[in-house]
């Protein structure tokens, strides 16, 4: 599936060489004539951005997105927006591997102990009440 921007391009590429006009153009790509003329603000804060989030992230190599965010937002006093660093965020291809969790292999379980006569193993019970009973 094709985005926006790219059919947005697609029919942008066929209006200037002619050979359809903005209208059919926009109708055979199914996109709206105002997302033809639509004109992206391209921000210059986005490359302030990932500079910020490369510099906290080589100095910091065990801090995660949310740490990174609330660190321009509450140290630096940044006021951007959770969603558009965290896009930046992923773009950089800044996400921490997450770790499985490791597994303790044992060759064999011990067998429970079997208790040989009776009265040989005895436990503590606790009673409703909250005194322990001594069997």
């Amino acid at each position: 599936m094709v985005r926006p921007s790219g059919r947005r391009e697609m029919a942008k590429a066929v209006v200037c060489k002619g050979r359809l006009n903005i209208r059919a153009a926009c109708s055979a790509f199914t996109i709206s004539e105002t997302c033809y003329r639509y004109q992206p603000k391209l921000s210059d804060e986005n490359a302030e951005i990932a500079d910020w989030l490369i510099g906290i992230t080589d100095r910091q190599r065990s801090w995660g997105f949310m740490l990174c965010f609330l660190y321009l937002r509450n140290v630096k006093g940044f006021k951007w927006n959770h969603k558009r660093v965290y896009r930046i965020y992923k773009e950089l291809e800044l996400n921490l591997r997450i770790k499985p969790k490791k597994r303790l292999y044992r060759e064999k379980p011990e067998p429970l102990a079997v208790p040989e006569r009776i009265n040989d193993v005895w436990s503590m019970v606790r009673e409703a009440g909250g005194t322990p009973l001594h069997a």
